[in-house]
């Protein structure tokens, strides 16, 4: 195949859809007979996953990595903030955290400054990833932060125009129009520009367009009057297409009503499962295949009375187990999870939410913050102790208390758990190396560290089993695997409808 320059997809803004249509164009270049890659040079988001190498990645990466048919790997992410609070984060190099930092002192030094003794040049770092995987791929699908238009944090930028310029990629600006002001935004985007940086832009991509398309050829002929930048397509909103998303803000589109009627599925009894919504609730995409499960009606609640509702509560991951752990105990829900499993209930943790359903969790060292000790919601005989060292890896596993549930998973957590007291070790699951995970009190009452334990449909049978009879027996496992490869395509076609695929191929092949 020809070699195509990099194409990266900056934003107007934030959430305007830069993740997913990289992701499209990621599956768009392997159906052509090429072999692409995505990149995105730093990323800040607390949806993350485990690559191979059993490192640390942002999950739009291992999404579009996904898309594009390949393994995750940490070049094609090589900067990943995860915020503790409003004003630090954990910042991982490569995979691998090397510490914390205050977001001021972060955006201020930009690429250069010490951290636990070691000065870090995080321009060096970013584009040395880059020029890796650009020696094994092509085309390279890189994606943007935020907006291009932060005038403000130009000097310390290392994700957008900095970063195109070091690929010599052909830069697309995608626009949001749903959400107004799609002409200022776009036409302010490219205008703020140094002259250099806006020579790198080569077109226009409106995204979310609602209604009839005729509507908008006029303004399609205005934008590139007034921006003397091509609209290469202008794509529509769709809700029939799912792709896992990485930003919190998809959160507040989830479903928050515990109500089990599903006007999908009416003639099924559905078994309804409630998240609790955490304030840094992490890898909410560990719930993505309950979502479209036929046998489940999920959503997210941190209401007590919701709750009560419930027949299945799974306390999620999170970045901060103490400080949403004392937040439960102030609003109830520590309590209300407590009684509606003693009415009942099935209580499922997963990595944070099985160390909040201990017996307690401890910080001596300070390691999230200012608590150093909390007491769990005791449903499990463990004792949580948190520590500096992180655990990131795939891997396989099977359930201790059923043979034929296995399956794939990743781990991401700090701090260990152990049985509490004289309690006896009753893992949930033995994992391909001979480690034991989790905690298993009963088949409504355990624990696990495992993400993606939720994907493997065995597990998700062997937690609806308690409920078979209210099921309708007709109603399949859901393969969240083929769902996703379906997904992958139908937004892949959905997009080369609308976009000129042919003039994007040539200005990605343009020598000038």
């Amino acid at each position: 195949m020809k070699q195509l320059h990099p194409i990266m997809f900056v934003g107007t803004g934030s959430d305007v859809g830069k993740s997913i249509v990289a992701a499209a164009f990621c599956r768009i270049f392997r159906q052509d007979g090429y072999h692409p890659a995505p990149f995105k040079a730093q990323n800040m988001a607390l949806n993350s996953y485990a690559t191979p190498e059993g490192l640390e990645i942002g999950r739009a990466q291992a999404v579009q990595s996904e898309a594009a048919g390949i393994p995750c790997h940490t070049d094609m992410q090589p900067l990943l903030l995860k915020p503790q609070s409003d004003h630090t984060s954990q910042v991982v190099l490569n995979g691998k955290p090397i510490g914390n930092r205050d977001a001021y002192d972060y955006w201020r030094r930009g690429e250069r400054f010490a951290m636990n003794g070691e000065q870090i040049d995080f321009r060096k770092e970013v584009c040395a990833a880059f020029d890796r995987l650009a020696a094994r791929y092509n085309p390279i699908v890189m994606e943007g932060a935020g907006s291009i238009s932060e005038i403000n944090l130009r000097d310390t930028d290392l994700v957008n125009l900095p970063m195109a310029r070091h690929a010599q990629a052909d830069v697309i600006l995608v626009g949001d129009i749903d959400r107004g002001g799609v002409f200022a935004s776009v036409y302010g985007s490219i205008a703020l520009q140094t002259p250099d940086d806006r020579k790198c832009i080569k077109g226009i991509i409106i995204n979310k367009f609602r209604g009839d398309m005729r509507l908008f050829d006029e303004g399609r002929r205005m934008l590139e009057e007034i921006c003397h930048v091509p609209v290469l397509g202008v794509i529509p909103y769709f809700k029939d297409i799912h792709i896992e998303e990485e930003d919190s803000v998809a959160l507040a589109t989830k479903n928050v009503s515990p109500s089990h009627t599903s006007p999908l599925t009416p003639h099924l009894s559905q078994v309804s499962v409630a998240v609790v919504m955490l304030r840094h609730l992490s890898n909410y995409t560990d719930f993505d295949a309950l979502e479209r499960d036929p046998r489940i009606h999920l959503f997210y609640t941190n209401n007590v009375e919701d709750l009560q509702k419930a027949d299945i509560i799974i306390l999620p991951g999170t970045k901060s187990t103490l400080h949403d752990l004392y937040e439960l105990r102030r609003n109830g829900c520590a309590q209300a999870i407590v009684r509606a499993h003693r009415e009942g209930a099935t209580v499922l943790g997963i990595c944070g939410g099985f160390q909040m359903m201990g017996v307690e969790v401890s910080d001596p060292d300070h390691v999230e913050g200012d608590i150093e000790r909390l007491p769990g919601l005791g449903l499990l005989p463990v004792s949580t102790t948190m520590n500096g060292g992180k655990v990131t890896r795939q891997t396989s596993f099977r359930l201790t208390q059923a043979d034929h549930v296995s399956g794939k998973a990743y781990e991401i957590h700090q701090g260990e758990t152990l049985p509490f007291g004289d309690a006896k070790p009753q893992p949930l699951a033995l994992l391909e190396d001979g480690r034991a995970d989790g905690y298993f009190v009963s088949p409504q009452c355990m624990g696990s560290y495992l993400h993606g334990i939720l994907d493997n449909a065995s597990f998700v049978d062997f937690l609806l089993k308690p409920y078979a009879t209210r099921i309708n027996q007709k109603a399949e496992a859901f393969d969240y695997q083929a769902f996703k490869e379906t997904q992958y395509d139908l937004l892949a076609d959905h997009v080369r409808r609308h976009v000129d695929m042919q003039r994007i191929y040539q200005i990605l092949q343009d020598n000038d």
